[in-house]
């Protein structure tokens, strides 16, 4: 039986976290609709940039509908998410 354990949170660069439970994808920003999907967040008020005025690497999609820009390379905060992952899971099970 699984514990209920506490929100992960994921430093994406620069000391910014992201609680690893809400967040959906993660993609790079080269694409138009990943443009698209960056200018309608900011429109609504749901675009945080955890750039630090650095160029976007990857762009974090969570599921309160919030976009967040990152830095990181998708595949660094990836890793990032698999190594507190496996950190938390019990190695009793």
């Amino acid at each position: 039986m699984k514990k209920d354990a506490s929100p992960v949170l994921v430093n994406i660069g620069f000391g910014n976290m992201v609680s690893s439970s809400r967040v959906i994808a993660i993609v790079t920003p080269s694409s138009a609709p990943m443009k698209r999907l960056r200018d309608e967040a900011k429109k609504r008020g749901k675009l945080v940039d955890a750039t630090e005025g650095r160029r976007t690497r990857s762009i974090i999609v969570t599921d309160s509908d919030h976009v967040i820009l990152s830095a990181l390379q998708p595949e660094t905060i990836t890793q990032r998410f698999i190594g507190k992952e496996g950190a938390q899971e019990d190695p009793a099970e």
